[in-house]
């Protein structure tokens, strides 16, 4: 990691110089950057820890910190730009920004033997929107969280998942992107929920088919879709890997797979990076984060592209010599 000044200013001196080199390199960096700047897919998730977390916060809304990390979910479609964020850490209000990048997923091309699936009757389609409407109520569930990542498996053998993201044409028509990733599966394989829960809806939809939701708390909500049967009943209480049900096809598919869905505080993201190591997950660079500590190039594998550290307050997104003149640190690509 290097740092750079702004303009020459012949009143800095190189001991000061020399002092921002230090407070810039990685490894102090970690104990003092209080603002710092992330980028991030559309549909990932971005994980800021901290000793001391205590809450977290969005715009307007905010939510406890879990075990002192506050985690950001970026929504499948989040505009690219600047997210700004915040936390409250032992009692001190402390800012961070995240990067959205452009949307990175390919298109999928799918050909639907059976087009009412794709044209839809009067009828399906007001069957469609009753769907939507009772589904949709769900991401506004809160709670205490119920969870830890990595997020329990839901099958016993783990493909890899595929089409996340994918903006999808059936028959030739734009539709909306996949939300969830589909993981290959034998009709019949059993259905594990990814982590405790409440099993808040199981029905069978129009384009989902035999389906379950299950709320984790704290916002959020696993969705296993297209099942041949379903093993639980609404108001159901699970821990985790109970069994769901079995892998189908119902609904609008192609064939037998398991669709897992995610949905944290409303926000459709990529199972499986909760499925996978934290050190897999978008960071933001502070202290108390051991495994930033301890693995900083794995934690920060393509994910940094600018950290800002403040020495005159949490507002401050510079640092700043005596003379008054500002500089500001940016990390190597290592």
């Amino acid at each position: 990691m290097t740092s750079a000044s702004g303009r020459e200013n012949r009143r800095v001196s190189r001991p000061a110089k020399a002092l921002v080199s230090l407070l810039c390199s990685p490894l102090v960096l970690a104990g003092v950057g209080d603002a710092a700047e992330v980028s991030a897919r559309p549909g990932s998730v971005v994980r800021w820890s901290g000793d001391g977390s205590e809450s977290c916060g969005r715009g307007m809304r905010t939510w406890s910190a879990n075990a002192s990390t506050c985690w950001f979910p970026i929504d499948l479609l989040e505009a690219p730009g600047e997210v700004a964020v915040f936390r409250i850490r032992a009692g001190r209000r402390e800012a961070a920004k995240i990067q959205v990048t452009d949307y990175p997923y390919p298109v999928q091309r799918i050909k639907l033997k059976d087009s009412s699936k794709v044209d839809l009757s009067p009828e399906d389609l007001v069957r469609v929107r009753r769907d939507q409407a009772r589904v949709k109520s769900l991401w506004l569930l809160a709670g205490p969280a119920r969870f830890r990542l990595p997020l329990a498996p839901p099958l016993e053998e783990m493909g890899p998942a595929g089409s996340f993201g994918s903006r999808r044409f059936f028959n030739g028509q734009p539709r909306s992107p996949h939300s969830g990733a589909d993981y290959p599966a034998v009709e019949g394989a059993t259905v594990f929920s990814v982590a405790p829960g409440t099993v808040v809806l199981a029905s069978d939809l129009f384009f989902s088919g035999q389906s379950v939701f299950v709320d984790h708390g704290d916002g959020l909500v696993s969705m296993y879709f297209h099942l041949s049967s379903m093993s639980v009943a609404e108001g159901e209480q699970l821990e985790s890997r109970a069994v769901i049900g079995a892998v189908g096809e119902t609904g609008r598919t192609t064939g037998p797979h398991l669709h897992l869905g995610l949905r944290w505080r409303g926000a459709r993201v990529d199972p499986s990076l909760l499925l996978g190591p934290r050190a897999e997950i978008p960071a933001l660079l502070e202290s108390g984060d051991p495994v930033n500590q301890a693995e900083p190039k794995a934690a920060s594998r393509g994910s940094v592209d600018r950290v800002e550290v403040s020495t005159g307050g949490a507002a401050a997104e510079r640092g700043r010599y005596a003379s008054g003149e500002t500089f500001r640190c940016r990390p190597s690509s290592y």
